[in-house]
């Protein structure tokens, strides 16, 4: 079984899978909205990320009627949102980390504070 980012495989059974012609791979790829992988002679080798990436492509174009410049914006700005979840989903985590490690339930506290003032009162001898 090969992973989700690992480059296995090659243009023609892309297309077959795709049902759609080799130079429409090719077309994406020279308008940068792909990029394949190359074996040391140069041979083109997609992931199962890059078929998926192709099928919105697909979808964005056949579907929806968007043209490949469109299909660019949307694929950045997808990116770009995806990039932001990750990194809010983070801040969140370290948010909650950080609430965790400094709060300490009020009975198990050594300290309580009943009031703004507190007050000390020496015993003279």
């Amino acid at each position: 079984m090969h992973t989700y980012d690992e480059p296995v495989y090659l243009i023609s059974i892309v297309s077959k899978i795709l049902d759609i012609h080799p130079q429409t791979l090719r077309q994406y790829e020279r308008e940068n909205l792909i990029t394949p992988s190359r074996s040391d002679g140069r041979i083109r080798l997609y992931s199962q990320r890059d078929i998926d990436r192709i099928k919105l492509i697909l979808r964005l174009t056949r579907e929806l009627g968007v043209n490949l410049a469109g299909v660019d914006i949307i694929l950045n700005l997808k990116e770009t949102i995806d990039s932001m979840e990750r990194e809010i989903a983070e801040l969140r985590h370290d948010v909650e980390m950080a609430k965790n490690a400094h709060s300490v339930a009020p009975e198990k506290s050594l300290v309580t504070k009943k009031s703004l003032y507190e007050m000390v009162v020496f015993k003279e001898d």
